[in-house]
């Protein structure tokens, strides 16, 4: 192939336009902002290898710790090539630049994460994410220097150019001439995130909203594991979100606790023992839900030395949102979405079912099973990367010249009409509607009654905005108007999958059906055919797209 367009330049959609240069392949990299306010920049605490072995550690044991953190629905074949492809990854990233924090013998140093049986989290403070992005924008503008890349700012992708299942292009709206322009390429990589803007409040960034997922379903691409949402157990609400407190804070060391007659109770310890404030992040947030009371973090008895040292960050954060002094006082904490295992479905290659089509980072599923560990997701935001590169490299045919022009022309029509749209219902109102229904009942735990309930309400929002009966709401960017229908679509899509896996299993609790089924041991997959949604159980490694 020789030319391959970038729907995301965070850190997944830039290692695979670094890994596409490399090869000699002419890259195109579209985002709306620049890979600085990309939701990578927010991953804080690491990304996990195993460096050394002489403590017991092993590949094998991170492999086996990210199949039962992701309780065993994971693909073996995936995981395997993440977790063993791992240490290169992060001596790659190193010598792009990416600044590690080290010991005093200068080896990178290496926390505890939550699922882990050793410490294997590489960190740059608590700010790896802003790191590895830098060192990547860096090679990425060593290739755009030699012609190799093209960064397309204050672009938004509108919909893929999909004909007989195969992909020839997207089609690009551009938000400075409020047009839209068909781009044909030999490949599409989809590196957009989760969709965070789904939910009232989460971690994430609100830039990452799910519409490409959603448009791409009703294009014919098939998603997967959308019911299962995780829940980062500690998070500092503000007005407009949620902060997190990384795992870092718990990996120094720090302890959960709730006050019960004035004595602190460490209910995470006293359950599951020393290592309790580590379990997987699903059982942690669970085992909080459980308790009915105010949770807290505490990390004051480490010291201000300790805490300014390794967690920085998290000092710095609690004092900005909340005036809190972490080295005197404990924080006040609560479970917050932050992370999506589910999203387009891929197989190994990480292509979609539509050819030619692939899709990197968090938008895509295939390694984190029901419950993604700490750590694992730079890692997999960058060897996902590298691997759709891989693969577009290896396939030689390249596609025959297509003209879209004419589609171009019509969905162009179709903006037009949506500026001068006087419908009865506002967008925004269609908006809250959706994030209201989708945050109360898909949360930590949810039930049958919930779900149906949400999904007629989303049914009659669907019935709304294609009725025309919507007025859009001139106070937003356009993009986050014509991507209604795909958001829409998207939070049906996530409840159908949630009340079809009827059992309790990671980041999934049913109040219905509280047990984890051997039945269920798969992945959900659902597709869109004719307004029909549409879903079937299928091991993770039998899936090829």
């Amino acid at each position: 192939m020789t030319k391959v367009l970038i729907i995301g330049s965070g850190i997944s959609g830039l290692t695979c336009a670094i890994e596409c240069a490399s090869r000699g392949i002419s890259t195109i990299l579209v985002s709306p902002f620049p890979s600085e306010r990309a939701q990578s920049v927010l991953a804080a605490g690491g990304i996990n290898a195993v460096l050394r072995t002489d403590n017991g550690d092993s590949i094998e044991q991170h492999i086996k710790d990210t199949l039962n953190g992701g309780c065993n629905i994971a693909g073996v074949k995936a995981v395997t090539g993440l977790c063993s492809e791992a240490p290169d990854i992060v001596r790659w990233l190193e010598g792009l630049g990416t600044v590690f924090s080290r010991d005093k013998e200068s080896k990178i140093m290496q926390r505890p994460f939550g699922g882990q049986t050793y410490p294997r989290t590489c960190f740059a403070g608590t700010s790896t994410g802003k790191q590895i992005v830098t060192a990547l924008v860096m090679e990425t503008r060593r290739y755009e220097g030699k012609g190799l890349i093209e960064r397309r700012f204050w672009t938004d992708f509108y919909g893929a150019l999909i004909k007989d299942k195969t992909c020839y292009g997207a089609l690009l709206y551009n938000e400075a001439t409020r047009t839209l322009e068909s781009v044909t390429a030999d490949a599409v990589v989809i590196a957009t995130g989760g969709q965070n803007r789904m939910f009232s409040k989460t971690t994430g960034s609100t830039q990452c909203d799910g519409y490409a997922a959603g448009k791409l379903f009703e294009q014919g691409v098939e998603l997967k594991n959308l019911e299962f949402i995780q829940y980062h157990p500690t998070a500092i609400e503000t007005d407009r979100k949620n902060m997190l407190i990384s795992e870092a804070a718990r990996g120094e060391g720090g302890r959960l606790y709730y006050e019960d007659g004035g004595k602190r109770v460490y209910f995470m310890e006293d359950k599951f023992g020393e290592k309790g404030n580590l379990m997987p992040r699903d059982v942690v947030s669970k085992t909080m839900y459980e308790t009915g009371r105010d949770i807290y973090l505490d990390v004051s008895f480490l010291g201000k030395a300790q805490i300014l040292d390794r967690i920085p960050e998290v000092y710095d954060l609690c004092m900005k949102y909340r005036g809190l002094d972490i080295t005197r006082e404990s924080i006040p904490v609560k479970p917050s979405v932050h992370f999506f295992m589910g999203g387009i479905a891929v197989g190994l290659n990480h292509m979609t079912n539509i050819s030619n089509l692939y899709a990197v980072g968090e938008c895509a599923s295939i390694y984190h099973g029901a419950n993604r560990l700490g750590g694992n997701s730079l890692l997999a935001a960058v060897y996902s990367g590298r691997t759709a590169a891989k693969d577009i490299a290896s396939r030689k045919v390249e596609q025959e010249p297509s003209d879209w022009s004419e589609f171009a022309s019509r969905e162009q029509g179709r903006l037009e009409a949506i500026r001068e749209a006087e419908g009865a219902v506002f967008s925004v109102h269609i908006k809250n509607m959706l994030r209201e229904n989708i945050t109360g009942s898909l949360g930590i735990v949810r039930s049958e009654k919930e779900i149906d309930k949400s999904i007629e309400v989303l049914d009659h929002l669907i019935d709304v905005e294609t009725s025309g009966m919507v007025r859009y709401d001139s106070s937003e960017l356009e993009y986050f108007n014509y991507s209604l229908g795909g958001i829409l679509k998207l939070g049906k899509a996530m409840l159908v999958c949630a009340r079809s896996r009827c059992e309790s299993r990671g980041a999934h609790l049913r109040s219905d059906y509280p047990e984890r089924e051997e039945s269920f041991k798969k992945a959900t997959i659902i597709s869109y055919d004719e307004g029909e949604f549409n879903t079937r159980l299928v091991g993770e490694d039998a899936y090829e797209g």
